[in-house]
């Protein structure tokens, strides 16, 4: 594997991004739509429900990363790092659920207090936290004159370099700590547990332990935040986010549309599909990417429907995008639930490991027809908005 990726930046380029500003409210629309009693504050009002339950779900499971990865790191052994491996894979289903609240500046995308940066930055130059095939000092793990304190490693996020791929925090520097590099074929990472033992394999062992930790704690309070943001109750983003009904439901559906259209469908995949590279999939230490296409697609279902499964089997299930619609044009609404299905089915299709996928010829077709589905999906999103009389332009 190589150990440096080229960021690129994807194009979003659904219609969504072509509505024109000058599209203005009809003289009959609802004079007061953002009403307590209205659906549209229904569907705001369940949403920020999903998001707090989805965040609250994803902190939980971060909270037993941590433990698992403390425990390993306390006692290393091969079937403790594998554990904490399951944990990490566990704890990525809530999270790649909340994707689909990106884009539009709350809390996880502030300007200047977000964190998604700091939580599922990539790609990653491995390079930069570590040692990598052909270079055993590479890294800032290897580097002793750098101090491990939570301060520093989050000041050293997209610090290198290459500051883009220069990433040192989240849950894809975790991934790489646990995993190690990728050179199999048909299977992910597979870093030895004595690189964390003292006079184990490779070198600084007592550091890779102390950066594991530090890096994993950060995780933890990034999720917290996102936690008390969205948090019922509170004067925080939730209760303005509830108060401004027009603002937040236009905030929802683009987010929706960006995720699944430029971000999804065209950085994470279709870049991926275009290079044939290993370096450009998801997370590539893991060979998890085919589950990040499919919660993450589960993630905007969940936006459009209004609904979310959480961990301990509970069910929101109100008011969504979905009624808005039904209630303004069936046909569309015909359409979308079609596409959503479509998409569903499309993801499911594709293969894994993901890496192996993008070579091979069928596995391309698999991935393309998901891509086009997710494109659709998006702009069949658009139309809604303008159906609902909402502009992406600002």
């Amino acid at each position: 594997m190589l150990s440096f990726y080229t960021k690129r930046i994807f194009p979003i380029v659904f219609s969504a991004i072509l509505l024109s500003s000058t599209t203005s409210c009809k003289k009959d629309k609802d004079p007061n739509p953002s009403s307590s009693g209205s659906k549209e504050q229904e569907v705001v009002n369940n949403y920020a429900e999903i998001v707090y339950a989805s965040y609250l779900d994803s902190y939980n499971k971060g909270k037993d990363l941590q433990n698992k990865i403390n425990a390993f790191l306390a006692e290393p052994s091969a079937q403790k790092l594998n554990e904490a491996k399951q944990a990490w894979l566990d704890a990525r289903v809530p999270y790649l659920q909340t994707e689909a609240y990106r884009f539009y500046d709350g809390p996880i995308d502030d300007p200047e207090t977000g964190v998604e940066g700091l939580l599922n930055a990539w790609p990653m130059d491995e390079s930069y936290i570590d040692y990598v095939e052909g270079n055993e000092n590479a890294g800032i793990i290897n580097d002793l004159g750098v101090s491990l304190t939570k301060e520093n490693l989050t000041a050293l996020n997209e610090g290198g370099g290459a500051a883009e791929t220069s990433i040192s925090v989240g849950y894809h520097a975790v991934e790489f700590l646990l995993w190690g590099q990728d050179f199999s074929n048909d299977g992910p990472g597979n870093r030895p547990y004595t690189d964390f033992i003292d006079g184990g394999t490779a070198k600084n062992q007592e550091r890779r332990v102390q950066y594991l930790r530090t890096i994993t704690d950060i995780l933890v309070e990034d999720l917290d935040y996102l936690v008390k943001s969205w948090a019922p109750g509170s004067n925080n983003y939730r209760k303005s986010f509830e108060a401004n009904v027009d603002e937040s439901l236009r905030n929802i559906l683009f987010g929706f549309a960006s995720l699944s259209g430029g971000e999804l469908a065209g950085e994470r995949m279709q870049v991926s599909l275009e290079s044939g590279q290993q370096e450009d999939e998801h997370s590539c230490f893991s060979d998890n990417t085919h589950n990040d296409i499919i919660y993450d697609a589960l993630g905007l279902e969940n936006v459009y429907y209004g609904r979310y499964t959480k961990l301990d089997g509970t069910i929101i299930d109100k008011a969504g995008i979905d009624e808005l619609i039904a209630a303004k044009d069936a046909n569309l609404s015909s359409k979308m639930k079609t596409q959503l299905a479509t998409t569903k089915t499309s993801v499911n299709a594709i293969h894994h490991p993901f890496d192996q996928e993008i070579t091979d010829p069928e596995g391309k077709k698999r991935i393309q027809a998901a891509i086009e589905s997710l494109y659709k999906q998006a702009d069949l999103l658009t139309e809604i908005a303008a159906k609902l009389e909402i502009t992406f332009n600002k």
